[in-house]
């Protein structure tokens, strides 16, 4: 059976930062009104991918030891919104794997409404499952699929996914974003500028995890959009045509803080508007 739904959890992934795993823990610092479950860090520094996570707080969680494991100039962070469904650290995030595409993490906030279909497919054709989450069905969509790169696998998993969804996916040199169709769930793009003139791009749930580390925000990941952060700059596509807008209200009522931008909107002014219209 399915995990239930957690469409309240965070997300943040950031790629080009010599301090990349620090910069993720603050990021869900201010995320942690999203999820008090678990959380969970995956970093890579070009060649090896690290993941730790564990049940509790961010804080409590990610002592400097621990960041001091995950080293590296890319990560992604996820903090899980504590449901009704199964408690437990299995179904933790990021997931992270090894397989014919590499060594890649995962995390992702939203519900896959087609998930239990495509795991009992999957199930038919050999997968074997290691938790009750849904977003272990994109793992398994990946790894199976038969195009060459990650990004063509990866396009190609999303198309077979229905319902909500933020992602992250980190691989070994890239950092990759993608929201669904409708843009249910919130992803916001950010950047800092580093010394020497590079960037460092940042992705988020909300902007409040900016603006603990300093980051500007640019622009709102588009519906429908898939954003690649690697050696080759930042590329972006559509991986599928934009479908009618369907933002989810509670972004603005509940689940954001009021210091956020969500869908390009300030949660404060969403509020005080909506106080004076009732």
């Amino acid at each position: 059976m399915l995990d239930k739904f957690h469409e309240e959890c965070g997300v943040f992934a950031i790629y080009g930062h010599p301090e990349a795993a620090n910069l993720t823990y603050l990021g869900l610092y201010a995320l942690q009104h999203r999820g008090q479950e678990s959380a969970g860090i995956a970093a890579s520094d070009g060649c090896t991918v690290t993941c730790h996570k564990a049940m509790g707080h961010v804080a409590d969680i990610f002592s400097p030891a621990v960041l001091g494991t995950l080293s590296g100039y890319q990560a992604i962070g996820h903090t899980r919104y504590s449901t009704t469904g199964e408690t437990a650290l299995g179904n933790a995030q990021p997931f992270s794997v090894t397989c014919n595409k590499g060594r890649i993490a995962v995390a992702h906030n939203g519900n896959i409404v087609n998930a239990g279909d495509l795991r009992r497919e999957l199930e038919r054709q050999g997968s074997i499952f290691q938790s009750s989450s849904d977003t272990e069905v994109i793992l398994h969509l990946v790894a199976r699929s038969r195009e060459r790169t990650l990004a063509g696998a990866l396009r190609e998993a999303l198309l077979e996914l229905e319902g909500a969804f933020s992602l992250v996916f980190l691989a070994e040199d890239r950092v990759i974003v993608a929201r669904d169709p409708h843009g249910f769930r919130p992803m916001a793009m950010g950047q800092m500028e580093l010394s020497g003139g590079r960037r460092c791009y940042v992705f988020a749930s909300e902007t409040c995890a900016f603006d603990l580390i300093g980051a500007v925000y640019l622009d709102d990941v588009a519906p429908g959009e898939m954003i690649i952060a690697g050696p080759g700059g930042l590329e972006r596509e559509r991986y599928a045509p934009e479908g009618p807008r369907a933002y989810c209200i509670f972004e603005h009522v509940y689940f954001a803080r009021p210091d956020s931008y969500v869908f390009g909107r300030s949660v404060s002014g969403s509020r005080e508007r909506l106080g004076r219209l009732l």
